[in-house]
């Protein structure tokens, strides 16, 4: 008989699946859309590209401060509720920079740390896996519908999923924190700054802390203490904001990159994209169950960082327009990267944490988000234009690509801390 919680999970899993589709449909149309309207008939558009640079730095900037918040506040005031914020926002279509400022990374904090709850430590990083797979899978048929609606109904077809994927979850989704009271370990960080829970702090993030649940809002000092009392999630956390860092310098540079150097337009980014799309859902959902038991999370994150970053460098050399789609293909096994960090990172404190640390990890992308475009957009726009030092299109890409590099190297040094219950907690098993 089927349990409540695979029933609840399941319903997370429809609410992530529309939301995902509500964004994705529109992601192809954007790029033409901007070039139309700023440079018509010139593929060669640096003030676009510097414009997509400034609505990713907003957007960075938007998500530093709302994620961890909302990531935080989750954990007093549910999972439900705050998520009930980025969806709702997401509905307009005019107001879409805003929307991505809130919920960039505010519904995937949110859905990892309803899954945190549910899911016991041993099959968690599996359970992140599945979650991502079904983000891919809205990637996927976001990207095939993109393929074939015209541009000015893409959006209006976005909107209408969005409205679906608000009213799904506040039907059916139901709450994940009942009793959080309970778990795998005792809390982090407790509600109050006493000496002992201080001295506790500092030791290492293998030994138990004080119980209680942290439940005031975020601040410097309570992320800096997280990073002193783990080890492991300060390497997480480092290698998170390299990745994140390289792909957003990917996402600034590579559509521009394609459309300049091999005249790609919405429709072979779409075929792309839906390529990348169907071999990270069938990785995700098929793959990373089987091979994460065998090999645990910190290889596996080592070999997904790996792969990207031989992905990125080979497309920065690309030769002729068949090697991107090559790249697709084979790039797949990188999407173990952000459902193996968040796991390393989710076991690191107690249930009543898990927004926290989430959005805490969430944020430190966004950061990365900030910083990428002011880095890449001008790269991209100046080896693309006539007046590039050198001739080297994807010089921005191949710069992306020592990003990656520096976070493999990072992931190589982490060593993951293993459960103390052995799978006993208040979480129940996926399968």
């Amino acid at each position: 008989m089927e349990t409540e919680s695979i029933k609840e999970l399941r319903h997370l899993l429809v609410t992530v699946f529309l939301t995902g589709l509500a964004g994705f449909i529109a992601i192809p149309a954007i790029t033409d859309v901007t070039i139309s309207a700023l440079c018509p008939s010139h593929p060669r558009c640096s003030l676009a590209i510097f414009l997509s640079g400034f609505q990713q730095a907003a957007t960075g900037v938007g998500a530093v401060v709302m994620t961890p918040l909302i990531g935080n506040l989750s954990d007093v005031y549910g999972r439900k509720a705050l998520l009930t914020v980025p969806l709702t926002v997401s509905i307009f279509p005019l107001v879409r920079t805003v929307a991505a400022m809130v919920g960039e990374g505010s519904v995937h904090c949110l859905t990892l740390a309803y899954v945190a709850d549910k899911i016991e430590e041993r099959k968690r990083a599996s359970a992140f896996g599945i979650l991502g797979g079904v983000g891919s899978a809205a990637f996927v048929c976001g990207t095939l519908a993109a393929r074939f609606l015209s541009t000015a109904l893409t959006f209006q077809v976005s909107a209408f999923l969005s409205m679906i994927a608000v009213g799904y979850m506040r039907i059916f989704l139901k709450e994940s924190i009942l009793d959080s009271g309970t778990g795998l370990r005792q809390p982090m960080l407790g509600e109050s700054q006493e000496p002992r829970a201080k001295e506790e702090c500092e030791i290492n993030d293998s030994a138990h802390k004080t119980s209680g649940i942290f439940k005031s809002l975020p601040s410097v000092r309570d992320l800096i203490c997280l990073l002193k009392c783990s080890p492991t999630f300060s390497q997480a956390a480092l290698v998170m904001f390299f990745n994140s860092l390289a792909d957003g310098g990917l996402q600034t540079s590579i559509l521009y990159y394609l459309k300049a150097r091999f005249q790609f337009n919405k429709d072979q980014f779409a075929d792309l994209m839906l390529i990348s799309g169907i071999g990270a859902t069938l990785a995700q959902v098929l793959l990373m169950p089987i091979i994460m038991p065998a090999i645990g999370e910190a290889k596996l994150l080592s070999m997904g960082l790996f792969v990207l970053c031989l992905s990125i460098l080979v497309y920065s050399i690309s030769w002729s327009p068949w090697v991107p789609y090559a790249i697709a293909v084979s790039s797949v096994f990188g999407v173990f990267v952000r459902p193996s960090i968040c796991s390393i990172a989710s076991k690191q404190v107690g249930p009543g944490e898990q927004g926290m640390v989430q959005g805490s990890l969430s944020g430190i992308s966004s950061l990365a988000n900030i910083i990428s475009p002011l880095i890449f957009s001008p790269l991209t726009a100046l080896f693309l234009s006539e007046k590039a030092p050198f001739y080297f299109p994807g010089f921005s890409i191949m710069c992306a690509a020592f990003a990656m590099m520096i976070a493999f190297i990072q992931s190589i040094m982490i060593r993951a801390v293993p459960s103390d219950v052995g799978g006993k907690g208040s979480g129940n098993p996926l399968v």
